[in-house]
């Protein structure tokens, strides 16, 4: 063999070494490509149920209210206004699994001091935890007053709870249910915020992830007013850790005097768009925001005006009662007749107000009372019989709507209606 042959063959050799891995990076980028756009890209942000199949489970959910028992109850803020409440089914049967970002219909007697008597009262509030086969965790704060109004009444619910709901007490619940929630088919890194006890939900999406050991990037943004509310400030600092693929960012927006920055909380202020400009990289994400009604207004249409598809936005604020909504174009003056609505128990027949958010709205607006509670369409308290009309939903009811009846919160009138209210 002469030399310029074994130079020849040597030169093959390399350059088809050189094509073999030219191919390999090709195909990685491709398939990150892929990942990056999420795959078909077809997505609806705010019907989450829709778009992702429940997680497998042997144990149906059931219906109706089931009875629990509070196991254990703990506090875990410092200034003792977040209590977390451990719930174990009487029935000692398995519990469902859910999706993270869900949360739980409770019915409450409520003493009524003014009356001498208790009355039931509606109210929902989020899983705070990873789905677990034996018990559920809620993690409620104390809602005081407002400062501006300190002759108001503080929140009903969440002082029934902190008062006088203790271990081995007794309460009557829904099994889990609602649109916010983690979509799990999707590739994407999660950046989850919580502003205040909206961190609620994105602990269940935080834990479940972990604890699966997905290696999906997670980062969190939470903000609170200082080190006094810091929910579960070890627990978050411990899973920060251990685990690489997770980025915690602590907002305070008024440190008190013992708190140390980069010890207790990594950013003062709020959580706003500029800090999140600052410190995620260009990529696309899965965005889930619950909070205040300010942040949301503000934050939500920041992220779509700095680009981020709508579809990758999923949003709450404080729970289901208070979702937030993209505003909706005026709509142009027609000579559309108006629409009357008549409320036959009360005796009354008004004419639809457009602006309402809601037919409970515009009950309750002109003296009407009917019961509710999660006023989201979750727990079906305002149920009202529908003799006459249709009516359209702002979204898709969680609550199982009897026949010839209607879920005021959510509903508006579509024609003419009457009402059993």
């Amino acid at each position: 063999m002469t030399t310029g042959t074994l130079v020849l063959i040597i030169l093959v050799a390399i350059l088809t070494q050189v094509g073999i891995a030219a191919l390999i990076v090709l195909r990685r980028r491709r398939r990150q490509y892929r990942e990056l756009d999420g795959g078909s890209g077809e997505s609806n942000a705010h019907s989450a149920a829709q778009t992702s199949m429940p997680p497998t489970s042997p144990t149906e959910a059931w219906t109706g209210f089931r009875e629990f028992s509070v196991q254990r109850r703990e506090f875990e803020d410092e200034g003792r206004s977040i209590c977390s409440f451990y719930l174990v089914p009487c029935d000692g049967k398995p519990l469902p699994a859910f999706r993270p970002g869900q949360f739980l219909t409770f019915r409450l007697a409520v003493g009524d001091p003014a009356e001498g008597e208790s009355k039931n009262v509606v109210r929902c509030y989020s899983l705070s935890d990873a789905p677990r086969p034996d018990h559920y965790r809620v993690s409620i704060k104390r809602v005081p007053a407002p400062l501006d109004h300190p002759e108001a009444p503080p929140g009903v619910s969440s002082g029934f709870f902190h008062d006088h709901v203790q271990v081995g007490d007794h309460l009557m619940v829904r099994a889990p249910s609602g649109h916010f929630h983690l979509i799990d088919d999707e590739p994407l890194p999660i950046v989850l915020i919580g502003g205040g006890i909206g961190i609620t939900p994105m602990l269940s999406i935080l834990n479940s992830v972990l604890e699966r050991g997905v290696e999906r990037e997670i980062w969190l943004y939470y903000g609170v007013r200082n080190g006094r509310e810091h929910i579960m400030k070890r627990h978050l600092q411990v899973l920060a850790e251990r685990h690489d693929n997770f980025h915690l960012h602590v907002c305070y927006s008024a440190p008190g005097g013992d708190d140390v920055e980069r010890v207790d909380y990594d950013h003062r202020g709020r959580v706003d768009l500029p800090l999140l400009r600052n410190t995620l990289r260009l990529a696309r994400y899965q965005f889930y925001v619950c909070g205040p009604k300010p942040m949301m207004e503000s934050l939500v249409p920041g992220l779509e005006e700095w680009g981020v598809d709508s579809a990758d936005i999923y949003y709450e604020s404080f729970g289901p009662a208070t979702l937030v909504k993209h505003a909706k174009p005026a709509l142009a003056a027609t000579d559309a007749q108006p629409v009357n609505i008549t409320f036959s128990r009360s005796g009354k027949r008004l004419t639809w107000d457009p602006t309402a958010a809601s037919l409970l709205e515009f009950a309750e607006s002109n003296g009407i009372d009917v019961d509710s509670g999660c006023r989201a369409g979750s727990c079906g308290s305002c149920q009202t019989v529908l003799t006459a009309g249709k009516v359209d939903y702002s979204q898709q009811p969680d609550a199982d709507i009897e026949p010839g009846h209607c879920l005021l919160c959510i509903a508006t009138p579509k024609y003419d209606l009457v009402l059993g209210a």
